[in-house]
């Protein structure tokens, strides 16, 4: 069945895509939903990893089984038969027709989903908001009532969102030693996972933000989650959040292309497209715009984004040797802000561990038996382990470190981090806070820090 509201098209042998369906990078999820005979039943969902299609697809668990062949060798028939167990043909058939249908298989519909999205890209001079303009809705009608309606909230969400993360720098600082920073550090690391969960972190960081000079622009670095860059990647708009936006840094890419040369700048932006569905540049936006404010024109700081790849994988190459490779753009970044001048403030936009059930850990992360607080602290030492590399400018050991281990918890962002360090070289680094955020059912925790270097 599908969890789409029209029908989809039946299977159709003389289609190549449904004869013989090759299946895009999917995730899974259970889905509850209505049964045909009405009882409710826990489904099978199925949603594009890359967030391209907004569509998903719901069917019977066992089907997990059918996935792995549909890579574009086998007909339904053959998979069937290979599965067998009861399975059918037309079961396979229908899956196939409701995947297509999905935007989930390579093919005419998702073909067409790409082609929709990179000219709706092209469109704009920057990219709206998505994640923090879902915070801003939901603040406001936290504070409206059910009852309000969308031009309500759009009226007062900036309201809201900018209260919000005075009440979270707050806290975040209420207890710390030095609420404040003297200066504009060269670079901070602040988290990208949504604010309910990472305020700590944000309002660390952020909050000792307040009171230092503005930068002249700000570089931030953040990480690849559903794009099809294979290297490091950049974004050629500026953004906008709730409360503005923040410009395209326009001299900034000029220059670095510049140094990049024709062909490195063409594998810079390739992928830029990869940057329509991302986050974790956009979650910084707000933050920007509300601590270090605008200058006397009303203007915020121009911005640069960039996705950055994980060097652990291929010794800081791209990963299949055809995209913009780490050292390379470390280069020419530090050239570029040499000679651009003034002050540059450079964010690594990082997330660390992610673990438990959710992320494919057979440990659950609760529990009375006392084995989900033994693996709770295991990933926080590793972690501890991990960010003395970084603590200790060491970013070579920290590749190393996870390469030779295999990036054991899931850390995401170990490519912002180590470009942020050899970007800038600092000779200070201050771990300011760090947290660890799971869910009440122990199925996923995710870690992230707030550090500042000079």
């Amino acid at each position: 069945m599908s969890a789409t509201p029209e029908q989809a098209p039946p299977f159709d042998a003389g289609l190549p895509h449904h004869l013989r369906a090759r299946l895009r990078k999917v995730r899974g999820f259970p889905l509850p939903a209505q049964a045909p005979d009405g009882k409710q039943q826990i489904f099978l969902g199925l949603a594009d990893a890359q967030q391209i299609s907004e569509r998903i697809v719901a069917t019977l668990p066992a089907a997990q089984q059918i996935l792995p062949l549909l890579d574009g060798k086998h007909t339904p028939e053959e998979i069937a038969k290979e599965i067998g167990k009861g399975l059918t043909p037309v079961f396979v058939q229908n899956l196939v027709a409701q995947l297509d249908h999905a935007g989930l298989l390579h093919g005419p519909v998702f073909d067409g989903l790409v082609v929709a999205m990179r000219q709706q890209y092209d469109s704009l001079d920057h990219l709206p908001p998505g994640s923090t303009a879902q915070v801003a809705e939901m603040l406001a009608a936290q504070a409206l009532g059910e009852q309000s309606t969308e031009e309500q909230r759009a009226a007062i969400g900036p309201e809201k969102l900018r209260e919000a993360m005075d009440q979270w720098i707050d806290q975040a600082l209420s207890k710390a030693e030095n609420p404040s920073l003297d200066n504009l550090p060269r670079a901070i690391v602040a988290p990208h996972i949504d604010y309910p969960r990472g305020w700590i972190n944000y309002g660390s960081i952020y909050g000792r933000l307040r009171v230092v000079d503005r930068p002249d622009r700000v570089v931030i670095l953040g990480t690849n989650h559903f794009g099809q860059a294979t290297g490091v990647c950049a974004c050629d708009k500026g953004f906008e959040s709730p409360l503005g936006l923040c410009p395209y840094d326009k001299a900034l890419a000029e220059k670095l292309s510049e140094k990049l040369g024709a062909d490195g700048a063409a594998k810079l932006f390739e992928h830029r497209y990869d940057h329509e569905r991302e986050h974790s540049i956009e979650l910084q936006i707000p933050w920007i715009q509300h601590c270090l404010g605008a200058d006397d024109q009303g203007n915020f700081c121009p911005v640069f984004g960039v996705l950055i790849h994980d060097p652990a994988i291929n010794n800081g190459e791209s990963y299949d040797g055809k995209g913009l490779g780490l050292q390379e753009f470390v280069d020419a970044m530090k050239a570029t802000l040499s000679e651009l001048g003034g002050r540059t403030l450079l964010i690594s936009s990082a997330d660390l561990s992610h673990v438990g059930p959710a992320f494919g850990d057979q440990q659950p992360l609760a529990g009375e038996d006392g084995k989900g607080e033994a693996f709770r602290h295991k990933v926080a030492d590793h972690d501890r382990e991990m960010l003395e590399h970084v603590r200790n400018n060491r970013p070579s050991d920290l590749v190393a470190s996870m390469a030779w281990q295999q990036n054991p918890t899931r850390w995401c962002s170990t490519g912002n981090l180590v470009a942020t360090l050899q970007i800038i070289e600092p000779t200070r680094i201050d771990l300011l806070s760090y947290a660890a955020a799971m869910d009440q059912q122990g199925m996923s925790m995710v870690s992230h820090a707030a550090l500042a270097m000079e």
